[in-house]
């Protein structure tokens, strides 16, 4: 191939020079060769170099950048067909030229936007950027397939958009950073363009003596030169962010609360931050004191050992005595983060004595009692459960529930402070009774649980009264005041197959009973004990209760109640609830309404017997005419249930032809519980035509004010003042008392537990209204009760019928005539 030098317009070929001009020009080709390609490819290895030994891949980029810029250089020149002394064959010439071409621009372009990355990413132009890059591969494809005539054009085009773009970009990057690699790669730019548009236009003007000052050698080397000078203030910005980032860390390493070191595999220390020689000591890295053993057992390096061999991050946590001048004779807790990097464990010791002593606080406080240090009701259940599944006939089990008598008066009249420094002490008079084996928990104010594993019954009876004595013997000294507390303790023997509430619920009882009756201050049930069969009678019944949405075997018994104004003249009744069990044994009525409230179902069992009672006077209705009521009992936990109210109210509507039979009864405890409410209960029945009755009336401790409040219809004096009141002349002064009081607020008065003609004769004398008992009638079949005229039908005793004859007597005329009115007008 000639090379073609510009002259004026006119274009000479080699042929046409002279030989001195071609001895010159050849020596100018040899210089410019060597210079070229010796300097570029040494500049080339040492930026490879460089970059293998940093590992760094931009300067690989570079270098070859270096390597394509001199072959675009000797392309430039017209000696591209040489290289390295050896001669490239015509027939792949062209092709090369064309890849020559293309990979100079995509690593023009690629260069520009790695060594610009992130100021690029700051002016915002990635797609434009992701565009550019991405032609690049058609291009190099294209390189390889088209022809030198027509991929030319095409080249030169994307070379002039990519031209433009790059300096678009270094502009703004220079504007908004003033970066010196910019500065030097602007300027490697501009050179290369300067040159290119610098032979042009001295061609183009024939000045063929400006050509040779500035040509395609002296661009390359200069624009290479250049590139360089702008790499090496990027690698001087990298040296000083790593120098400032070294220097940071170093401050960080040296400023940092945690202590961090580096051991060899020995366990000798081999450099220590200022943190932790303050933790193990000023002398940790000296000669004699630098193994790690000095500061902590050897069994703690062990397992370290073990750690970072098996982990990539290892993390433990040791507790250990400490002698050094900080921490001296103290337990103290380190945790250890390490990880093995090559022949060397580097990690951190951080102090964490606060942090694990108020994890065990809070530990301890998740199953004892802050107060009393004792167990808490969770902690107690768990030792109960362990023991319960060891508990065999071998290895028994007792259970004692403890519940201090009257304890809250310390409280409300001395505070709570005084009553805290009780319990105190009670559980330190208990504790001091019991084995270690023996748990003591709290599981409310003054109620304590105390689990006695391998121990007979026998034994623990013997202790249980050690420690009713223990408790009650000796005041209890506060400040200068000294109180008497006295405890009463159930005491079980804990079957195997029972459940932990099962457990505590009879252990319970058992310490009710204890509290009321007259043992002294200690009750125990053996596992054949009746009361521990009843409970567990109970508690089967409160799982069948609780299992299914229908309550089977229920059934109702009615109990008449007997004027004694006109006693053959009335037929009223109370309802009462019995059930069977599937053998269609009777169970006990109170064990049912026990069950009932343990498992939430008393309002459903309300629900029934208030749908059956108007079910079924709505079907007896003409049967009734010598009714004027129907008492039927809820019970508290029905009557605030809200949802249960309002079903009241809506069978009550669906019966208002029989509702004016129904007498409501509420006890006096559940009447006080929420005043406003009962009202407001009250006068919705009252309003349906129902009747209201205050069950239990007396049997509080609570005043006869409220009575005002509460518009009743009957008062049901409670039972204990009726049985054997002619022995106890103050009952029947209470009795009278009451009766006087009702009669002034416009109400009837019930005597209940009536259980002799005697009885019934001193109330009629007092003046109650109706009486109710054994000695009138027990409780009957619904069918039986129809089949008489009056409640008076029913008294066996001839006392007792003499009495109700003589009373019957007494009416006028005039009088039986009122009561008739009154109950054609029901």
């Amino acid at each position: 191939m000639c090379r073609t030098t510009f002259i004026g317009p006119a274009r000479l070929t080699i042929l046409q020079w002279s030989a001195a001009e071609l001895a010159s020009a050849t020596q100018a080709f040899h210089h410019s060769a060597g210079l070229l390609e010796g300097g570029l490819i040494i500049l080339a290895l040492f930026v490879f170099i460089t970059a293998l030994i940093n590992r760094n891949s931009t300067y690989v980029l570079f270098a070859a950048w270096l390597v394509v810029n001199l072959r675009m250089a000797s392309l430039s020149a017209g000696w591209d067909q040489h290289w390295l002394g050896y001669t490239i064959p015509h027939e792949g010439l062209s092709q090369g030229r064309l890849l020559t071409l293309t990979l100079y621009y995509v690593l023009t372009l690629v260069l520009f936007t790695t060594l610009f990355k992130e100021e690029l990413n700051q002016l915002g132009h990635r797609r434009l950027i992701q565009v550019a890059r991405w032609s690049c591969i058609p291009l190099l494809l294209l390189s390889t397939l088209l022809s030198y005539a027509h991929y030319l054009p095409l080249l030169w085009m994307a070379t002039g958009l990519g031209v433009v773009m790059l300096v678009y970009l270094l502009v703004r990057i220079l504007h908004k950073t003033r970066s010196r690699v910019a500065m030097w790669y602007g300027a490697s730019l501009a050179f290369t363009l300067f040159a290119s548009l610098y032979e042009v236009v001295s061609a183009s003007l024939g000045l063929r003596g400006l050509i040779g000052a500035i040509n395609s050698v002296t661009a390359a080397l200069a624009s290479s030169l250049l590139a360089s000078l702008a790499i090496a203030a990027q690698m001087k910005q990298e040296h000083d962010a790593r120098v400032a980032m070294q220097a940071k860390l170093q401050h960080t390493y040296e400023a940092m609360p945690i202590g961090l070191f580096t051991l060899d595999l020995a366990g000798q220390l081999m450099s220590a931050n200022p943190a932790l020689l303050t933790t193990l000591g000023a002398s940790t890295l000296e000669e004699a004191v630098e193994a790690w053993g000095a500061f902590f057992p050897p069994a703690e390096w062990q397992r370290l050992q073990h750690l970072v061999s098996t982990q990539s991050d290892a993390e433990m946590e040791m507790e250990v005595l400490t002698d050094t001048p900080v921490h001296l004779n103290l337990s103290r807790a380190y945790l250890v983060k390490a990880t093995l990097a090559h022949d060397r464990v580097e990690g951190s010791l951080q102090d964490v004595t606060d942090k694990s002593q108020t994890t065990k606080h809070l530990q301890f406080l998740a199953s004892n009692d802050p107060l009393t240090k004792v167990l808490n009701r969770r902690g107690i259940e768990k030792i109960l459960d362990a023991a319960m599944a060891e508990a065999t006939e071998e290895h028994p089990l007792a259970l004692a529930y403890l519940d201090l008598d009257r304890f809250k008066l310390i409280n409300d009249l001395f505070g709570h402070s005084a009553g805290d420094e009780v319990l105190q002490q009670v559980c330190g008079r208990v504790r001091a009774l019991l084995s270690k084996t023996m748990s003591l928990g709290r599981v409310g104010g003054d109620e304590f649980v105390i689990v006695m594993p391998d121990t007979s019954l026998t034994l623990a009876h013997a202790i249980c009264q050690g420690l009713v004595t223990s408790i009650g013997q000796t005041p209890y000294k506060v400040g200068s005041r000294a109180f008497h507390v006295r405890g009463s303790i159930g005491l079980i023997e804990v079957s195997g197959g029972s459940s932990t509430k099962d457990a505590v619920s009879t252990a319970d009882r058992a310490c009710h009973e204890a509290k009321s009756g007259n043992s002294n201050g200690l009750v125990v049930f053996g596992k054949g004990a009746r009361v521990f069969l009843e409970h567990e009678a109970e508690l089967r019944l409160v799982e069948q209760l609780s299992a299914h949405s229908d309550i089977r075997g229920l059934f109702l018994e009615m109990q008449p109640i007997m004027s004694l104004t006109a006693p053959h003249s009335s037929l009223n009744f109370e309802v009462l609830l019995r059930m069977r069990d599937p053998n269609g044994e009777r169970i006990s009525t109170d064990r049912l309404i026990a069950a009932g409230e343990s498992s939430g179902r008393m309002g459903m069992i309300d629900r029934w017997v208030l749908a059956s009672t108007l079910s079924w006077l709505s079907s007896n209705q003409n049967r009734l005419s010598h009714t004027q009521f129907v008492c039927m009992n809820l019970s508290g936990a029905s009557l605030n249930d809200e949802r249960f109210t309002q079903e009241v109210f809506v069978l009550l509507e669906n019966h208002l032809d029989v509702a004016h039979y129904l007498c409501l009864e509420i006890t006096e405890s559940v009447a006080l519980h929420d005043l406003e409410n009962t009202r407001r209960f009250i006068d919705r029945v009252r309003y349906y035509g129902a009747r209201v009755a205050l069950d239990d009336f007396g049997a509080g401790y609570t005043s006869f004010s409220y009575l005002k409040d509460l518009p009743s219809d009957l008062l049901k004096i409670d039972g204990n003042f009726i049985v054997n009141m002619n022995e106890h002349p103050a009952n029947i002064a209470i009795v009278e008392a009451i009766v006087n009081l009702a009669r002034n607020l416009g109400m009837k008065t019930v005597a209940e537990w009536a259980e002799d003609a005697a009885t019934v004769q001193t109330l009629t004398d007092i003046g109650v209204d109706y009486v109710q008992g054994y000695v009138i009638s027990p409780a009957l079949m619904p069918d039986v009760l129809l089949q008489a005229p009056s409640s008076a039908s029913f008294i066996q005793d001839t006392a007792l019928q003499a009495l109700a004859h003589q009373i019957q007597s007494r009416l006028t005329p005039q009088t039986d005539g009122i009561l008739s009115t009154a109950r054609n007008l029901h």
